[in-house]
């Protein structure tokens, strides 16, 4: 991506919400500083660098050094706790773990518990052991050469057996995805007019990571960089702009604002949501206050993008309650249980192959074979139906998954940690829907006999303990969950029970 750089370097690349300013040259030297620190540590080939740190322009940074060093840049969500950390230290066995200084007590005891030999400090205010140490390195670097088929990252993602998994992203899976949007979504480059991507996502998961940032990268595009969402803040930048990506909460918080005009959004290029379904009511609000159609598109953290609505409106329409076409290159089918393709409009389960499909799950070869059919097809879980015009729309998920303001919830996860507090029997995890948040969880637990559980201090449990996007947002206590003859529990009855 660095040959995406404009010829110009000390032109400005990143514009903070803070009034720092960084320039393609800043982004060079900085990256080379990290990248030379990271490889004075004698690392060994194929090294894991997890990361969990506030959102910064550092945190970019010292992603961009670790794919230029060869190594394999871990991201960790900033709410995961104690419970959490310990699992995806001791899975991915890190070579360096980054973290913030608030953090370092427990988690360098982790990390060195798990074998990790390095411990850095990075925080969202430029200070830290990271950049100190990397202060005194040179600021030129040979870029490491690696295969489209080596791992660049891994990017855990739960399953609904509970247990985490780590999706292996190769440097080909983001290279190609990449590519195929910088041109399916008409990224400009600065002899073309110049795009300048307001960002405001999460730098964690694919979405703010790798999708957004790659393509303004590739493109030679200016940043606009918010290290949180505020809904004013992105109002006030709009006219500075034209790319803005969002989960759907954050579209539904934009329109609650009165400063969202069509005079404020005129500028704009191409408003893209993703990571949760887009109600048709957002997206017709969205068109009426502002004049623009969101293009929403459909991706997982196994495969980066998968579908999108058409930028031009001479490859199609973009469709409110689709996820539009599937990208070049990229092959989906739907079939049925019996593994046969379903008809233009039936529903069934969704199945993709293509440059952008991840190679695998880290230590998990078993999951990894379950994962695949017999051709090549990764089974994403999901399902849905093709149109006539080869529209692709979700109708449902994985049974289990909840999809709580973008950041993917397994219930059974959820549950281990329930039914592991004093006095519980059992519990079930369900997903409703909720205005703001698309779907929060409900958790309804059973007790012990003799054992009076109290809702409030189940739920305090879990804080202490769980990302706060995991933790239930109501919890009731019942004599009995639902089942079926074969001793099933039916959520679908305790969705309906408690959608309300």
């Amino acid at each position: 991506m660095r040959a995406a750089f404009p010829p110009n370097l000390d032109a400005l690349a990143i514009e903070t919400d803070t009034g720092l300013l960084y320039s393609w040259r800043d982004l060079e030297r900085a990256t080379a500083m990290l990248a030379n620190l990271l490889g004075s540590l004698d690392l060994p080939a194929g090294a894991r660098i997890a990361v969990q740190v506030e959102k910064s322009v550092e945190a970019l940074l010292l992603y961009l050094a670790t794919l230029r060093a060869g190594f394999v840049f871990l991201p960790l969500n900033t709410a995961y706790q104690s419970a959490e950390m310990a699992y995806f230290i001791g899975n991915a066995e890190p070579a360096v773990v980054v973290c913030t200084d608030r953090n370092f007590g427990w988690i360098s005891q982790l990390a060195f518990k798990a074998g990790t030999q390095h411990v850095f400090t990075l925080n969202e205010n430029r200070t830290g052991s990271l950049l100190a140490r990397a202060a005194a390195q040179p600021d030129q670097h040979e870029v490491a050469f690696k295969h489209a088929d080596e791992l660049a990252a891994i990017i855990y993602t739960s399953g609904t057996t509970g247990r985490s998994k780590g999706a292996m992203l190769t440097h080909g899976n983001l290279l190609s995805n990449a590519q195929v949007l910088k041109s399916y979504w008409g990224w400009r480059s600065l002899d073309e007019g110049g795009d300048v991507l307001l960002h405001a996502l999460p730098i964690f998961h694919v979405h703010g990571l790798f999708v957004a940032i790659h393509g303004a990268l590739l493109s030679g595009s200016q940043m606009i960089w918010l290290n949180q969402f505020d809904p004013k803040t992105v109002i006030k930048k709009l006219p500075e702009a034209t790319v803005f990506m969002g989960v759907p909460t954050l579209y539904v918080r934009l329109l609650a604002e009165p400063g969202l005009t069509r005079e404020v959004a005129r500028h704009m290029r191409l408003f893209i949501s993703g990571s949760a379904p887009l109600l048709i009511e957002t997206f017709k609000a969205w068109q009426e206050r502002t004049g623009h159609t969101i293009l929403e598109r459909y991706g997982m953290s196994e495969t980066a993008m998968i579908t999108s609505n058409p930028y031009r409106e001479s490859e199609g329409a973009r469709r409110g309650g689709t996820v539009g076409l599937p990208l070049p290159g990229v092959s989906l089918r739907v079939q049925d249980d019996a593994g046969e393709n379903v008809a233009a409009g039936e529903i069934g389960n969704i199945e993709v192959m293509g440059p952008n499909v991840f190679k695998g799950y880290w230590h998990m070869p078993e999951k990894t074979a379950e994962e695949f059919t017999l051709d090549g097809f990764f089974k994403t879980g999901d399902v849905g139906k093709i149109d006539a015009q080869g529209y692709v729309t979700i109708v449902g998920r994985s049974k289990d998954l909840v999809i709580s303001g973008g950041y993917n919830v397994y219930p059974a996860e959820v549950e281990g940690y329930i039914n592991e507090l004093p006095g519980v029997a059992e519990s079930a995890v369900v997903g409703v829907p909720h205005a703001d948040f698309g779907e929060v969880g409900v958790a309804v637990v059973v007790a012990k006999p003799g054992v009076a559980l109290e809702s409030a201090r189940i739920l305090v449990s879990l804080k202490a303990t769980l990302a706060n996007f995991k933790v239930p947002k109501q919890c009731f206590v019942v004599d009995a969950l639902p089942r079926n003859s074969m001793g099933k529990v039916q959520k679908n009855v305790l969705r309906e029970q408690y959608s309300a």
